[in-house]
């Protein structure tokens, strides 16, 4: 009886160990853990973002760009202001006003020897080829160049500036047609003007790319 009571209260012993082994310990407060672990001077600052523009910085460009802006409109006006005063003084010059008459009146002489259709016609012709060839020259004959490789910015300038020159010369040209001849009233010789400048233009085309290509070719070359 007293072994059997003995044993009993061994193996109660044993269990209550056991299951104080194995119960887990209760988590401590993370309020308390916080605040052990960081006191108020070792806590992180927040990070402040640097990358945003600040408001200043912002009102000091758009400042700055409003300055220049004045600035040049400024010069402008007074670039336009003096061009106007030189041109009223060269207006007032007789030396001036002499030679203006001198260079038109020639030109004026020998608009009045060239006044007749047939003229009106070749010139008319004449400006077209040279609005066709350009024209050309600056979208197909370009591109061809950029097929090969190869791209000149004063070749395209020049191209530019022989189409503008064109473009007005035959506006001047059927201004003057329409006022001076019979060019414009026939419908058979504009015709045939138009279609001769087509022609002549597409042929100066041709021409001037082949030697764009050929300067390309040699280039290469050497």
């Amino acid at each position: 009886m007293k072994t059997t009571l003995a044993f009993l209260l061994t193996s109660f012993f044993v269990g209550s160990v056991g299951i104080a082994q194995e119960t887990p310990a209760a988590p401590a407060s993370t309020t308390q853990g916080s605040d052990s672990s960081f006191s108020d001077d070792a806590k992180p600052e927040a990070v402040q973002p640097t990358d945003a523009p600040s408001v200043t910085d912002e009102k000091s460009t758009d400042s700055k760009v409003e300055e220049i802006t004045t600035k040049a409109q400024d010069l402008a006006s007074k670039a336009e202001a003096k061009a106007e005063e030189i041109a009223e003084k060269v207006n007032q010059d007789e030396r001036a006003q002499k030679a203006a008459a001198g260079l038109l009146g020639k030109i004026y002489l020998l608009a009045e020897s060239l006044n007749f259709s047939s003229f009106h016609w070749f010139a008319f012709a004449l400006m077209a080829s040279g609005v066709v060839s350009f024209a050309l020259q600056l979208v197909l004959g370009k591109l061809a160049l950029l097929f090969h490789g190869s791209l000149n910015i004063k070749e395209i300038c020049s191209d530019a500036v022989g189409f503008v020159i064109s473009t007005v010369g035959l506006v001047l040209t059927t201004q003057a047609a329409a006022e001076n001849s019979e060019f414009t009233h026939s419908p058979a010789a504009v015709l045939s003007a138009a279609i001769a400048g087509i022609v002549l233009g597409f042929t100066l085309y041709r021409w001037g790319q082949h030697q764009e290509l050929n300067a390309v070719k040699g280039k290469s070359k050497s």
